[in-house]
């Protein structure tokens, strides 16, 4: 196995293929043994993906061929996990999801007994366990001659439930129309439910999962979907989750869609008003819209800028002692409720920071027009050897100081040079991009 197993969310890959029942066990079995608990007690969750059922029979499998108890808490959202180990002192979480992906698709990521995910050094010990067993199965570090036990955890979603509840307790939705899109998902039977129990008047779509409609044509990737729905319907307001409900994104009642820049900006000066904004600061990717750093500014608040990932947002807030970051694509950590990204507390808080105003109305910061472009490229490592492109960049960054910026990165995963431009205008926006495009292409492609 001498491959890489973990990216920078788990283990990930087309189920049946790369992600084999055998390869789930193997995961579960490694991972309980790195518990170092007596006997370890082991969360199990999944999302709707026609083959969730078969990885939650191998990891807990080998979970108990580990000596350890596997709890299998059913559908939830990946957030719940953290949660639940806070409530019920697990030593392990597990959560069997490919998050936005197609249904093909499916992973296992970790959350350690204080609620974060696995570390680097975690990942890599059990990447070498596995690759060890390869080559020898008696191998096995620390193998129990103990069998764990494997039985369901009854009342997991009303423990999620209870959760938001009470940190919600004070939020009225009474009279709040919400249509929301469930992805056919995670979400499909506690974000309604929640929601219901604050007040609101709740419509939803995509709520009937069947094994292979998660993320098909919508929820938070898709959200085309929901701001025709909400508009056709006369809601107030719309929050799409993805297939795991680690994300959200909102639809106003024109239809128009806020994205996580917004929902971010509305929540840090919701947060620091009420004084619960430790550090007076936030956490962000470079991908945040130029228009967050320009309000965030004008309000005093401190930004620290990570790479793309939740994980790499979430390490900054933990060592800087801060209690809120997130994503352009609607990852929110609310660090005094969660430890992870929680989609329907990312709703909840937008609500709760609207005060009970329209999310048409607000005014927490103004987004410059932006333009993305992937370009195809033989090696995306070569951007940092070429002088020309280097160039170029920085004289479109001299040219929109202080009105907009300017971002040329390789993709993480793919043959791609990502190109992105913030300008005062669409038209600016669209004439820098394409001009730097064209050269990526002259040079790279």
């Amino acid at each position: 196995m001498a491959r890489k197993l973990f990216g920078t969310d788990g283990v990930r890959g087309v189920a049946g293929e790369f992600l084999t029942a055998e390869l789930a066990l193997a995961l579960g079995a490694s991972a309980t043994r790195r518990t170092q608990a007596a006997r370890p007690q082991v969360l199990i969750i999944r999302d709707t993906r026609e083959s969730g059922e078969m990885l939650q029979a191998a990891v807990a499998a080998g979970v108990s061929a580990a000596g350890g108890d596997a709890l299998l808490g059913g559908v939830l959202p990946t957030p719940s996990a953290p949660l639940l180990i806070g409530r019920y002192g697990f030593d392990l979480a597990v959560v069997l999801s490919a998050s936005h992906n197609a249904y093909a698709d499916n992973g296992i990521k970790f959350f350690s007994a204080d609620g974060y995910k696995l570390s680097d050094d975690t990942e890599q010990d059990i990447e070498r366990e596995l690759e060890h067993l390869e080559a020898d199965p008696t191998a096995a570090s620390g193998a129990s001659t103990r069998i764990g036990r494997i039985r369901d955890l009854r009342g997991a979603p009303e423990d999620y439930l209870r959760e938001l509840h009470t940190r919600f307790s004070e939020l009225d939705l009474g009279g709040v129309d919400v249509l929301l899109d469930c992805a056919n998902g995670a979400t499909y039977h506690v974000a309604p439910e929640i929601f219901r129990r604050l007040g609101a008047s709740v419509s939803v779509v995509a709520d009937a999962p069947d094994g292979r409609n998660i993320n098909a044509g919508s929820g938070s990737t898709h959200i085309d979907l929901l701001a025709d729905r909400v508009v056709q319907g006369g809601h107030a307001v719309g929050f799409a989750f993805d297939g795991d409900g680690d994300r959200v994104l909102a639809v106003d009642r024109r239809g128009e869609i806020v994205d996580g820049d917004e929902l971010l900006a509305l929540a840090t000066l919701h947060l620091r008003e009420r004084g619960r904004l430790t550090g007076d600061g936030v956490a962000v990717t470079v991908m945040t819209n130029y228009g967050f750093h320009a309000a965030m500014e004008r309000a005093g608040v401190n930004v620290a800028i990570a790479n793309v990932g939740d994980r790499y947002v979430l390490a900054e807030l933990r060592d800087r002692g801060w209690t809120l970051g997130g994503e352009q694509s609607g990852h929110i950590i609310e660090m005094g409720f969660n430890r992870t990204g929680d989609g329907i507390a990312s709703a909840l808080l937008t609500l709760e920071a609207l005060a009970g105003r329209d999310l048409s109305e607000r005014d927490a910061m103004a987004k410059l027009p932006q333009r993305l472009v992937n370009v195809s490229v033989g090696d995306r490592d070569a951007l940092a050897r070429a002088p020309a492109v280097e160039t170029a960049v920085r004289a479109a960054e001299q040219s929109l100081a202080g009105r907009g910026r300017v971002l040329v990165r390789p993709s993480g995963t793919e043959p791609l040079v990502r190109v992105m431009v913030e300008a005062p205008t669409e038209e600016e926006a669209e004439d820098v991009c394409g001009r730097l495009v064209a050269l990526v292409q002259q040079e790279l492609g």
